[in-house]
């Protein structure tokens, strides 16, 4: 029989809520930020990133001057340490940011011993992975609704203590309300199990400015196959109510069939406004869905 188990509260959060230091944060909960730099570290070579010259406020290098550039571009400082003219480059910095919300709620504590963890630690691990592989490509991150976008390498620290004060994320199913620009990239990690018609509100109004966006499903295994038969004693995370059931495996073919429509109409959310749906279970490595986002985003940008 295959059993469950639902993670508490307090599991939901990438630390404690009571210091400031990331650093502690880190000491305190270094599985879920190592896994998120071990995943990164497996995505690097495939992401095409666009750090490098161009216009914008931040430094990038000096290089040579190249006989027929304007001499206004030469850095004197620079140039007077050494027998050689250099200029100095700033760093391509685009117009659009990529925006994280990660679904804490109850429903994702949820776990069976056919996972290779639980929801929220897969979303977790998923969320600061990409964000870590996002800034070193030269993006901007942040967090929908709670954190202005940054190119920090120290982004995974900073995303996990954010969240780890953000108590109220722990009872809320669906994003913050909030507008990101015309040429922002939304990615929406959850395991979508609101009713459509909410969700359906919600993408709506995320991309109401244009916003392109990306809906990542975090599935467990038996949420797919119910393998269950008898009777057996379900359990609603977010209520709190149960169900006891006498023939289980009778009730299965009914269960499969409203997942398979819910599916259905998450597909057709994010077809109305041209996002895309990825559905990751847990008994898969987080790597596949990374990888699968960072190809999705870079068709979107038209950089792939």
């Amino acid at each position: 029989m295959v059993q469950t188990r639902l993670v508490e509260a307090d599991r939901r959060i990438p630390g404690r809520g009571e210091t400031e230091s990331a650093l502690s944060l880190a000491d305190r909960m270094p599985r879920l930020i190592l896994e998120a730099r071990r995943v990164s570290s497996l995505l690097a070579h495939g992401l095409h990133g666009r750090r490098r010259a161009g216009p914008g406020e931040t430094f990038w290098q000096f290089r040579p001057f190249v006989t027929g550039e304007a001499a206004a571009r030469i850095d004197w400082r620079r140039s007077a340490r050494d027998d050689r003219l250099y200029v100095r480059e700033r760093e391509w910095e685009a117009a659009h940011n990529i925006w994280f919300w990660i679904d804490r709620s109850a429903s994702m504590g949820f776990a069976s011993d056919l996972a290779q963890a639980p929801k929220i630690e897969r979303a977790l691990v998923l969320g600061l992975a990409l964000a870590d592989t996002f800034v070193e490509g030269g993006e901007r991150v942040g967090l929908l609704g709670l954190t202005r976008s940054v190119s920090s390498r120290g982004v995974v620290e900073t995303m996990a203590q954010t969240l780890a004060h953000d108590e109220a994320g722990l009872t809320q199913d669906l994003p913050p309300t909030a507008t990101p620009g015309r040429f922002d990239e939304a990615i929406l990690i959850s395991d979508f199990l609101t009713p459509l018609d909410r969700i359906r509100e919600s993408v709506q109004a995320i991309s109401g400015r244009g916003t392109h966006g990306h809906l990542v499903m975090i599935v467990d295994p038996i949420e797919e196959t119910f393998p269950f038969a008898g009777q057996a004693m379900l359990h609603e995370p977010e209520s709190g109510t149960s169900l006891d059931i006498g023939d289980a495996e009778a009730w299965g073919d009914a269960y499969r069939t409203r997942i398979a429509a819910h599916r259905d109409g998450l597909s057709e959310i994010v077809r109305a406004q041209g996002w895309t749906l990825t559905i990751h279970r847990t008994d898969r490595p987080a790597s596949e869905a990374a990888l699968r986002l960072l190809t999705l985003v870079a068709a979107a940008r038209g950089s792939g």
